[in-house]
């Protein structure tokens, strides 16, 4: 398999293939999202932008302060070929303070950067999509990116969606991953990967509690965690 190599942002993509963003708090990161993003690059034979949240508005704020979490990041992706660190979050929470930092004005930002030809996809959890009608003007997201669902253990994808997101996504699942990269965005596609039982919120609770946890995060990250007494973590 080969992947693409990923510009740094704001270069220039000629070859205009597929772009997946990979977004959220990763508080920490842990082998679960590692699966994510590798079973997707794998799948899709696309990079994987990991980009960190810097202001969540649809979350209770992160255990880890942004430049702790995006270190963390940096320590799992080190030599993955495929994947890497986006900053551009963070970079715009530092220019405009106070500003929550929304989905859709990401993707228009990657928009302005790359162009409105090249596809461009946004990988999520599904119980991120199961919420996606919180997220603000979520309705235009699938107008700038393709959606890209990985499933995880007891989500309720199967099962009803709520009624406004069912009618949004109606006509919008794409029957082959190969629809991705035919048109810059409208598709939503079902990730298939290994079930994977990691979440952030378990692994802080096993932190909390002094519970075996380093399993769960890559040895760089549990190292750091441990280092800088994070989650409740004894430092050594």
């Amino acid at each position: 398999m080969t992947v693409a190599s990923i510009p740094e942002p704001g270069a220039s993509r000629p070859d205009a293939g597929l772009l997946l963003i990979y977004g959220g708090t990763f508080d920490p990161v842990h082998n679960g999202h590692l699966a994510i993003a590798r079973r997707a690059r794998d799948e899709l034979h696309a990079p994987v932008r990991l980009m960190p949240a810097a202001d969540p508005p649809h979350r209770p704020p992160p255990g880890a302060d942004a430049r702790q979490r995006t270190r963390m990041l940096e320590l799992a992706t080190a030599g993955e070929p495929g994947l890497q660190v986006d900053r551009r979050e963070l970079r715009r929470a530092a220019r405009q303070p106070g500003v929550p930092s929304w989905t859709v004005d990401t993707l228009r930002e990657i928009r302005a950067e790359i162009g409105t030809t090249a596809p461009v996809a946004l990988l999520m959890g599904a119980d991120s999509l199961l919420g996606l009608p919180t997220w603000h003007a979520w309705e235009h997201l699938l107008d700038l990116a393709h959606l890209v669902i990985a499933d995880r253990p007891g989500n309720a994808l199967d099962g009803q969606l709520p009624e406004v997101l069912a009618a949004r996504l109606r006509d919008a699942w794409a029957v082959d991953a190969a629809c991705l990269r035919e048109r810059p965005a409208g598709w939503v596609w079902r990730l298939h990967q290994p079930l994977q039982a990691e979440s952030a919120t378990a692994v802080r609770g096993l932190i909390a509690a002094g519970g075996d946890w380093r399993g769960f995060v890559p040895g760089a990250v549990a190292a750091y965690i441990a280092a800088h007494g994070l989650y409740g973590c004894a430092t050594a």
